[in-house]
C-alpha cells in the first residue's frame, strides 16, 4: 500500500515540473445545494489534465538503465499528452501505442511532442496488450496509465494543493477510471482529511470499477460509447487501483451520459471555463442530488479540458 508520505515526496518532486492549479469556490453550486462547493480546475493543469502529475512522478523515479533504454505506454489522450511532455523533458525514449481509430486531432495533440507514435490494436484495450508485449520485445519499461505507485502518488498530490487552501472539508468528488486518480486522492485524503468522504463516480455507460467493487473482484462488463472516453475502458487485471478503491473511497456513484453532458453546459455557463466530459463528471451528483450535499464542505475535481470542440459546441447548444 502506497504510504501518505509518499505523495508528500512526489509533491516535493514534481513541483518545478508542474502547474499549482486554481481552487476557488462555484457560486451556483453551492447555491443549488446549499453548501460550500468548490472546483480544483485541474483541467488548467500544463497539457490540460490532471495526468501529468503521476507521469513526471513516474519518470523522475526511472533508474538510469531505465532511462537508457526508454519507455512505452498506450494511450490516445490525457496520459499520452503527459508522457510526451514529461519524456521530452527528462530527455527519455518514449514509444506510444494507440488505437488504429484514433481522431486525426488527437494523433496531432500527441505529436507535438518527441515521442514514437505507433497505431495499433482496434481500441484501448487492444493497444494496452500489443503496448506490454513490446515493453518485452524492446525491453522499455511500460508506464501504466493508473496501475502503478508512483503513478498513483503522484495523482495524490492534487490533495495536498488543497489542503493548503481548504484544511476542513466533508466530500471530495472524483472521476474514475482506471482508478489511478481516486486512489491516490483517496489515500491522501484520509491521511489530512480523517472524516472527509471520498465519492467516485462513473458512468452508466462503464461502471467497470464499480461492478468489481460489487463483485468482489475485476471483472469483464458490457461497455457502451461514452461522452467521457477519458474513463472509458476496462481495469488492468490486479490492478492494486481496485484494493485502494475498495478499502479507501467511500462511495461510487453511477451516473447519466445526459448529466454528463449537463455537466458540461453548466460549467461553461456559470464559471466560463472549458472541461471534458471526465472532467465534468466531478460536479454530477451534485446535479443529480443536491441536497445530499446541504450544509457540506464539498471539492469537486474538474480533471481534464481536453474535448473536441465540435462536440463542446454541440453539447453547450443542446444542454
Amino acid at each position: 500500500m502506497i504510504d501518505p508520505k509518499e505523495i508528500q515526496l512526489a509533491k516535493e518532486r514534481i513541483t518545478p515540473y508542474i502547474r499549482k492549479t486554481p481552487l476557488f469556490r462555484s457560486y451556483y453550486l453551492s447555491l443549488i445545494s446549499g453548501g460550500d462547493v468548490y472546483l480544483k480546475v485541474e483541467s488548467l493543469q500544463l497539457t490540460g489534465s490532471f495526468k501529468l502529475r503521476g507521469a513526471f512522478n513516474k519518470l523522475l523515479n526511472l533508474t538510469k538503465e531505465e532511462v537508457k533504454n526508454g519507455i512505452i505506454t498506450a494511450s490516445s489522450g490525457n496520459h499520452a499528452q503527459a508522457i510526451g511532455i514529461s519524456s521530452e523533458k527528462l530527455g527519455i525514449s518514449a514509444k506510444i501505442v494507440v488505437p488504429t481509430n484514433t481522431p486525426k486531432n488527437k494523433l496531432d495533440k500527441i505529436r507535438k511532442f518527441n515521442v514514437e507514435l505507433v497505431l495499433l490494436g482496434d481500441n484501448y484495450d487492444e493497444s494496452e496488450q500489443i503496448a506490454l508485449e513490446l515493453a518485452e520485445k524492446e525491453n522499455r519499461t511500460w508506464i501504466s496509465p493508473y496501475n502503478d505507485e508512483l503513478v498513483i502518488a503522484g495523482q495524490g498530490t492534487i490533495v495536498p494543493e488543497i489542503y493548503e487552501e481548504l484544511q476542513e472539508i466533508d466530500s471530495i468528488l472524483v472521476p474514475i477510471g482506471g482508478g489511478g486518480l481516486i486512489s491516490g486522492i483517496a489515500i491522501a485524503a484520509k491521511d489530512v482529511y480523517s472524516n472527509a468522504k471520498v465519492i467516485g463516480i462513473q458512468t452508466e455507460a462503464c461502471p467497470t470499477m464499480y461492478e468489481s467493487i460489487k463483485a468482489g473482484k475485476i471483472i469483464d462488463i458490457e461497455m457502451f460509447d461514452s461522452v467521457a472516453d477519458g474513463v472509458w475502458g476496462g481495469i488492468e487485471k490486479d490492478s492494486i487501483t481496485f484494493d485502494i478503491t475498495k478499502d479507501f473511497v467511500d462511495e461510487i456513484v453511477v451516473v447519466k451520459e445526459e448529466t454528463i453532458k449537463k455537466a458540461i453546459s453548466v460549467i461553461w455557463k456559470n464559471e466560463e471555463f472549458v472541461t471534458e466530459a471526465s472532467g465534468a463528471m466531478a460536479i454530477t451528483p451534485i446535479l443529480d442530488d443536491p441536497e445530499k450535499f446541504k450544509d457540506k464542505v464539498v471539492v469537486c475535481i474538474i480533471s481534464g479540458g481536453n474535448i473536441d470542440k465540435e462536440l463542446f459546441d454541440e453539447i453547450i447548444t443542446h444542454y
